[in-house]
């Protein structure tokens, strides 16, 4: 079993990344400055983000990033992880679990059983790996009654990281997401700005250097009634938390029919994170 990380990053001329995951790695919703422009709308987020920083650092970064909106962390261990491990990359980000943690009845005990065998995959071709804690969800009314079973998750999961010498992204000890302006109007998505913040926080775990700080306090918030605040969570409700569920009920995901926005390693030049 493989233990520690693989090296200084900076100090490879060729480097390939894949990163695995469901929403939260394919970038909704952080759309590029000149989506309309990109084939169905392709996202950008923390991962193309990390990719481009990378590309700053070395010589050539070769990026694939698989993950698919909806996936549950089986699919993710069927579909994705057999092609990573046949990149055998450098480096791989995996964050899966989420969606199976939201459903009702799910058991986190299970979910990282099928986490651990999938992280031992991706160790034994020598790859980096990153993994990511949840979120705390204290600070979403809807979802606080989930922070027992993401916690229990993430205890399993550092465990997890431990035993295969995995980087982890202590996602949940970041406060500063606990911020509306860090999330998407549909609360469970991060807002490009959330994404930025969270691409600098993994470039600090991988010790790679950055000109901002992802812990930055926010400016203060604009003043709001409760009107206001009560119309917002009734828009919510209707545009988002209501198809949620019927998709829940009928057995759909949000990922149906959309593929990989980067199936095969590729090269990534620094100037695309210059776009905004």
């Amino acid at each position: 079993m493989p233990t520690g990380s693989s090296g200084d990053l900076k100090s490879k001329d060729i480097l390939s990344y894949v990163a695995l995951g469901d929403s939260f790695t394919e970038g909704m919703s952080d759309p590029y400055p000149d989506s309309d422009s990109v084939p169905n709308g392709r996202y950008r987020g923390w991962a193309d983000r990390l990719a481009e920083h990378l590309a700053v650092h070395v010589s050539e970064v070769r990026y694939a990033n698989l993950a698919i909106r909806g996936r549950l962390i089986a699919q993710i261990r069927d579909e994705q992880v057999p092609r990573a491990v046949e990149m055998k990359p450098d480096l791989v980000t995996l964050c899966a679990g989420g969606n199976d943690i939201l459903r009702p009845g799910s058991d986190p005990d299970q979910v990282v059983e099928i986490f651990e065998s999938m992280v031992a995959d991706l160790r034994a071709t020598g790859a980096r790996v990153v993994v990511f804690t949840g979120f705390d969800t204290n600070w979403q009314p809807v979802m606080r009654h989930l922070r027992g079973k993401i916690a229990t998750y993430n205890m399993h999961m550092r465990a997890v990281a431990d035993r295969y010498g995995c980087d982890v992204v202590d996602v949940w000890s970041m406060k500063v997401l606990s911020d509306s302006r860090a999330w998407n109007w549909d609360r469970l998505h991060l807002s490009s700005e959330g994404h930025r913040r969270l691409a600098l926080r993994v470039c600090e775990v991988l010790d790679l250097p950055v000109d901002s700080d992802w812990n930055q306090p926010w400016p203060p918030p604009e003043p709001r009634d409760w009107r206001t605040a009560r119309q917002e969570d009734l828009h919510w409700a209707r545009e988002f938390l209501v198809p949620w569920i019927h998709r829940r009920l009928t057995g759909r995901s949000s990922g149906d029919g959309v593929n990989a926005k980067r199936p095969t390693l590729e090269r990534c030049e620094p100037g695309d994170g210059r776009r905004g």
